[in-house]
C-alpha cells in the first residue's frame, strides 16, 4: 500500500465519520445517515474526477472506497455516544479528511498534468464538495461558504503540495505529509481561536 493511497483511505473514513455525525445530530434514520457518509467521504472525489474526465470514477475503479464509507457510518450510528464523549469530534473528523482530500486531489491534478491553478483547484474541489452535500442535505449553510478559515486552508495546503512537487527536491511522501498536516493544523487553529476572513462592513453577523 503506498502511502497516497493510505492517505486516501484514512481521508475516506474522516469524511464518512463526519457525515454520519451530521445525519445522527439531525436525528436521520440509518438510511440518511448512511447516505450522508458515503457522499461526505466520495462526493468530492467523484466530482473532480469527472472534471478531469477520468471516468468511471474512482469509487467505481476502486470499491473499497464504497465498502469503508458505508462501514465507518454504520459504526458511527452504532457506537455514536462514545464518540460523543470526545471533544467535537465531528470538527476533528473533518479537519482530517480535509487535509488529506486535499493533497489526493493536488496530487491528481499534477498527474494530468494541469498547471497551479488547476492542481489547487482539483485540491479544493476534493477535500469541500462533498462536505457541502453533507451540509446542504442536513439543511446547513455549507461550511465553506461561511466565515471560517475552510476553503483557506485548502488553497494554502494545495499551494504548497505544487510548490514543494515542482520546486523542490524534497521526496514526494513528505511534501504529502507537510501539505496535509498543514491543512489539518490551520483548521483545527481556526476552529481553537476562532479565525476568521473578512466580512462585507455592515453585513449581518447572526448565521
Amino acid at each position: 500500500m503506498t502511502l497516497l493511497y493510505a492517505l486516501d483511505l484514512l481521508g475516506t473514513a474522516a469524511f464518512a465519520a463526519s457525515g454520519a455525525l451530521a445525519g445522527i445530530r439531525r436525528n436521520m434514520d440509518i438510511f440518511g445517515v448512511l447516505v450522508l457518509g458515503l457522499v461526505t467521504a466520495t462526493g468530492g472525489g467523484t466530482v473532480r474526477d469527472l472534471l478531469l474526465g477520468d471516468t468511471p470514477p474512482f469509487i467505481f475503479k476502486d470499491e473499497t472506497y464504497l465498502y469503508l464509507s458505508l462501514a465507518v457510518s454504520l459504526a458511527v450510528f452504532l457506537f455514536h455516544r462514545r464518540l460523543d464523549r470526545m471533544l467535537h469530534p465531528l470538527t476533528y473528523f473533518d479537519a482530517v479528511g480535509l487535509g488529506t482530500f486535499v493533497v489526493i486531489g493536488t496530487g491528481k491534478g499534477l498527474e494530468f498534468n494541469l498547471g497551479f491553478v488547476g492542481s489547487v483547484m482539483m485540491g479544493v474541489m476534493t477535500a469541500t464538495a462533498g462536505g457541502m452535500v453533507r451540509d446542504l442535505l442536513s439543511a446547513r449553510v455549507p461550511m465553506v461558504l461561511q466565515k471560517e478559515v475552510y476553503a483557506s486552508a485548502c488553497l494554502i495546503g494545495g499551494a504548497l503540495l505544487y510548490l514543494l512537487h515542482r520546486h523542490t527536491s524534497l521526496p514526494h511522501a513528505w511534501s504529502l505529509l507537510l501539505s496535509a498536516g498543514t491543512v489539518i493544523v490551520l483548521r483545527l487553529l481556526a476552529v481553537r481561536y476562532n479565525w476568521s476572513l473578512p466580512r462585507a462592513a455592515g453585513s449581518d453577523p447572526t448565521p
